[in-house]
């Protein structure tokens, strides 16, 4: 695999790449019963693994707030270390199988849900999916990086390709609770050609304004286990990860757009609003 060459990575870049980091620190420490860090590297490390045939390609794709793909490369001896952390095996060397990658699938969905957590309050809603591929992404990375785990004596090396949809997203898509311009670009440029004004928007929009839509009040969500799913009986209990005084999210079309407190009104639910992000200002 040649190298790419890259103009410097952006902060929104750098922070979305750290969320992940985090993520996976935080997973693997705590299957590990370890305090562990991952640190993201946008320069090519000198002992990364060649590529193999053998290596195993993973698909993150953003939909929600975030849209575009994200590709992971492990090297085979990554892949096998990865599943024997998850199924609590001691570290030894041994034969890239089945089982190692279908383990650390699991293990790194696990790390994605903790990432599209913290991705929520910077963002707003993200929906991150994660597949199994049978080899590099057929589109151009436009940026490559590395994350990068000091775990016992070989470090945890993973090569993280981004396309040119998620960068791109990353840099116009604007954080909850950020401040929309006073006027959009187009209608203040002296360039601009187009015709409607204004007023003429103004209009357009009050004809939408009794258009009904329907929004949902999420308090939470875990992922889990398919053999966690199939236990379940009634009177099973599943803690979600959110604490009870952390505030519940408005979602419209898979955006965050109000944030609030759950209070009891005229004998139904209701939410009292706390925040208002740009999408329902």
């Amino acid at each position: 695999m040649t190298d790419l060459a890259v103009p410097s990575p952006s902060p929104e870049l750098m922070s979305y790449l750290q969320v992940w980091a985090d993520a996976l620190a935080r997973a693997v420490g705590e299957i590990a019963h370890a305090s562990l860090s991952c640190v993201v590297q946008t320069e090519s490390p000198s002992d990364r693994a060649p590529a193999s045939p053998d290596d195993v390609w993973i698909v993150a794709g953003s939909s929600g707030a975030l849209r575009g793909e994200m590709c992971l490369r492990l090297a085979p001896a990554v892949t096998v270390r990865l599943a024997q952390i998850l199924l609590s095996e001691p570290a030894a060397s041994a034969e890239l199988t089945s089982e190692h990658r279908e383990a650390t699938l699991e293990l790194l969905r696990q790390v994605s849900g903790l990432a599209a957590s913290a991705l929520r309050s910077q963002r707003g809603e993200v929906q991150l999916r994660l597949e199994s591929a049978t080899g590099a992404p057929s589109w151009p990375a436009s940026l490559t990086a590395w994350f990068r785990i000091e775990q016992e004596s070989t470090p945890i090396l993973i090569e993280v390709l981004l396309s040119a949809a998620l960068l791109a997203s990353l840099r116009s898509e604007q954080p909850l609770g950020s401040e929309l311009p006073a006027e959009p670009a187009a209608l203040t440029s002296p360039a601009n050609t187009r015709a409607t004004s204004l007023e003429d928007e103004k209009v357009n929009l009050d004809l939408l304004m009794n258009v009904e839509l329907e929004v949902t009040l999420r308090f939470g969500g875990r992922r889990m286990l398919l053999r966690e799913i199939l236990d379940l009986n009634p009177g099973s209990v599943i803690a979600l990860d959110r604490q009870v005084q952390d505030s519940v999210d408005m979602v419209l079309d898979g955006r965050i757009v109000a944030r609030g407190d759950v209070v009891v009104s005229g004998g139904n639910y209701a939410l009292r609003v706390t925040e208002v992000g740009p999408a329902g200002r």
